[in-house]
């Protein structure tokens, strides 16, 4: 484990540290070969399972279920558990503006994500082929829904607000610091089912970026990459003001684990108070 002090530069950040670094790319392509996965499955007119659910807010409902699971699986695994499964730009930003990630390993993580978003469609495009290009899954490609990009960038701006203030709140636990990943995936899976059809459910300028490239639809990538960073940072800068950065014991959604840890981490500090730190 680093000591907080500890000042990485970049060649020694990826000699140390590549192995995570892999992790998370290959974290949010995997995300993103379930999102694509589920997408065809669901959103494909031949497809079996679009066929058996008739109702489009099931199918949603059972999107959203199903990628909730699969973001539980990941931060779960043991590529998750090391890593620290930020999978998404926006976490790690604001993670490094609490000061718990070092410069390089932020660079780096940010690159990684977007490789992975990039990858993982580019994968799920040679498995799936016709059906994730047909029009009523477009790569599932993230775009406003009939409200129209300023309500879906406030969407995008609550969601991601929400998203890490739970994060914040429950992994500096000490009572619920192990819920974390399921606080996570319950979330994703409710605004998959409410939210999608509002902004197409990002929060995430990789996940959106990944899919936006094979669709060649650039049309309003901008919120994503923008409302996104910017509920975060606000998320961040509020438990900041009401805490204070001390209460950030570390930045991974799964900690209560053996795997090694490359951040600044105080987690061992979080499990020995003795009163509990909500």
């Amino acid at each position: 484990m680093l000591q907080a002090a500890q000042q990485l530069n970049m060649g020694t950040a990826l000699r140390s540290h590549w192995p995570e670094y892999l992790m998370e790319a290959a974290n949010l392509g995997l995300f993103m070969i379930s999102a694509c996965v589920f997408g065809v499955l669901l959103g494909y007119p031949g497809a079996p399972l679009h066929t058996a659910i008739g109702n489009p807010m099931l199918r949603q409902l059972t999107g959203g279920i199903a990628m909730g699971s699969t973001a539980v699986a990941i931060i779960c695994s043991p590529w998750g558990q090391r890593s620290g499964a930020h999978m998404n730009p926006s976490l790690t930003l604001s993670f490094l503006m609490l000061g718990k990630v070092h410069g390089w390993d932020a660079v780096f993580y940010i690159v990684a994500q977007f490789l992975g978003g990039i990858g993982g469609v580019a994968l799920a495009n040679a498995m799936l082929g016709p059906a994730l290009r047909h029009m009523s899954v477009n790569y599932v490609v993230t775009v406003p829904g009939d409200a129209g990009p300023a309500v879906a960038f406030w969407a995008e701006l609550l969601i991601s607000f929400v998203m890490l203030s739970t994060v914040l709140m429950i992994s500096n636990s000490r009572r619920f610091a192990r819920c974390t990943p399921y606080f996570a995936g319950i979330l994703v899976a409710t605004y998959i089912t409410f939210e999608s059809p509002i902004s197409g459910m990002s929060m995430n300028p990789a996940r959106s970026l990944g899919s936006a490239v094979w669709a060649q639809q650039w049309n309003c990538l901008w919120i994503y990459f923008t409302a996104p960073p910017l509920g975060m940072f606000l998320a961040a800068q509020l438990f900041r003001a009401r805490g204070g950065v001390h209460r950030v014991f570390c930045v991974k959604f799964h900690h209560h684990n053996g795997k090694n840890c490359i951040f600044r981490c105080n987690y061992g500090g979080l499990l020995s108070e003795g009163k509990e730190t909500l």
